[in-house]
């Protein structure tokens, strides 16, 4: 499930476990794996046999279409939708340029006065502004800022003006009120374009809250519990019966980049439950290859790349804590061993080596060999495929979004609503 890189130190991105469960489970998948188990049911004329799912975190619906489809045209692309695109349940529109709607004008943030100088309405982030400092995104400070579902406190509890990776000026004058900022077609104009021509979900909710970790494990198993860790730490919460869930940031315990105290998951992965399927599929991790040598000269565990302007210097291109099936044994390739089977067979059980775990450039070499296959996972791919896609944005955080809807879940608090969009043949739809 290929992924975008993370708008925060060089765009890293994760998955979203609900977007993968869901695709997965759309009838026609992958027949021939499945033969024997469709109970009767019709064959479908169009099977889906490839499922990528591509997602950025840190980014709440409303940061990328809060406004969709009309876009101010005073910067950046130029966007101009298709005649009778509906519009989404978001922020509001543009008349003549002019931010019309409630939530742009008269925002419950603006309207609180718990956020100080910071209490503002929405406002739109040029093209020149695309680089911003990433907002706080920690398990506890997201629901203060849902503030029991009134999503009032956003400035006050996770804006973030400046920090030690981030220059003031990338809060463009806002300070702490840059969480309330927002894109639109003139920038994000690829997204835009691709929620015309196929299907955008301005209803769907993630399950929990916090950072990398808790998310990515949330995206392959649905859950962040039972968790390890390998020493005492505030990122685990042990329940009565010394079960943990996790709530923070925490390496995968084996992986041999890992450091500080690291974590061990219980219960199964989407990893496993495709494996007893026989469907392959294969994890594409940034950096994951630590024979490759970078133009700088780092290697191994210290493979580095140029991060975005607001982040400044390099970022490594392997982070163990966004590494998703790293944390379950039975998926996990601790030492980063390289495939034993031609690209052609990457994904399949004939590879003994990588364990299903491999770098961005096996996809490539996999695509190169004329293999795709069925369920991928990855991180920081830049490509689009002709495959069927679904494409969802973070699983909590940062940006200010709109709404907020309950969900039940082991964790205490309110669901965070995802930019997704679904590539199938379903141009311009909305889907609610």
């Amino acid at each position: 499930m290929p992924v975008i890189q993370k708008m925060r130190r060089t765009l890293r991105a994760a998955a979203m476990a609900l977007g993968v469960l869901s695709v997965i489970n759309i009838p026609g998948f992958a027949p021939a794996a499945f033969a024997g188990h469709d109970h009767g049911a019709p064959e479908t004329a169009t099977p889906i046999e490839h499922v990528v799912v591509i997602f950025q975190e840190n980014v709440s619906f409303d940061h990328y279409f809060g406004t969709y489809p009309l876009a101010a045209n005073s910067d950046g692309s130029t966007f101009n939708p298709t005649d009778g695109t509906p519009s989404v349940n978001g922020l509001g529109t543009l008349v003549e340029g002019e931010p019309v709607g409630v939530l742009l004008t008269h925002n419950p943030n603006a309207n609180n006065a718990a956020n100080g100088t910071n209490a503002i309405n929405p406002f739109r982030l040029g093209h020149p502004q695309a680089s911003t400092c990433d907002q706080d995104h920690n398990y506890g400070d997201e629901q203060k800022a849902f503030d029991q579902g009134l999503m009032d406190l956003f400035p006050s509890s996770v804006g973030v003006g400046e920090s030690a990776f981030c220059d003031a000026s990338f809060s463009y004058g806002k300070s702490k009120g840059l969480v309330m900022g927002y894109f639109d077609g003139n920038t994000v104009t690829a997204l835009w374009n691709y929620a015309q021509h196929f299907a955008i979900n301005d209803n769907s909710y993630g399950t929990t809250f916090g950072p990398s970790t808790p998310g990515l494990l949330n995206l392959v198993a649905g859950n962040t519990y039972p968790a390890t860790a390998s020493g005492a730490t505030p990122k685990v919460v042990i329940n009565s019966n010394g079960q943990g869930t996790l709530v923070g940031d925490l390496d995968p315990s084996g992986d041999k980049c890992s450091a500080g105290v690291t974590l061990q998951m219980g219960g199964k992965s989407i990893g496993d439950l495709l494996n007893e399927k026989g469907i392959s599929w294969g994890s594409f991790m940034g950096g994951f290859d630590l024979t490759i040598v970078n133009p700088d000269g780092s290697t191994g565990c210290a493979r580095q790349s140029p991060a975005t302007p607001a982040n400044a210097g390099p970022t490594a291109d392997y982070i163990p804590h966004h590494a998703f099936f790293q944390y379950w044994a039975s998926t996990s390739n601790p030492n980063h061993t390289r495939p034993s089977v031609p690209p052609e067979q990457y994904g399949t059980g004939a590879d003994t080596g990588a364990n299903h775990e491999y770098d961005i450039h096996d996809f490539f070499d996999a695509l190169h060999a004329n293999i795709f296959r069925r369920s991928v996972f990855s991180r920081r791919l830049r490509i689009w495929t002709a495959t069927p896609v679904t494409r969802t944005r973070s699983w909590s955080r940062s940006f200010w979004s709109t709404r907020s809807t309950r969900f039940k879940s082991r964790a205490f608090g309110r669901a965070p609503r995802l930019s997704s969009i679904g590539m199938i043949p379903t141009a311009g739809m909305i889907t609610r």
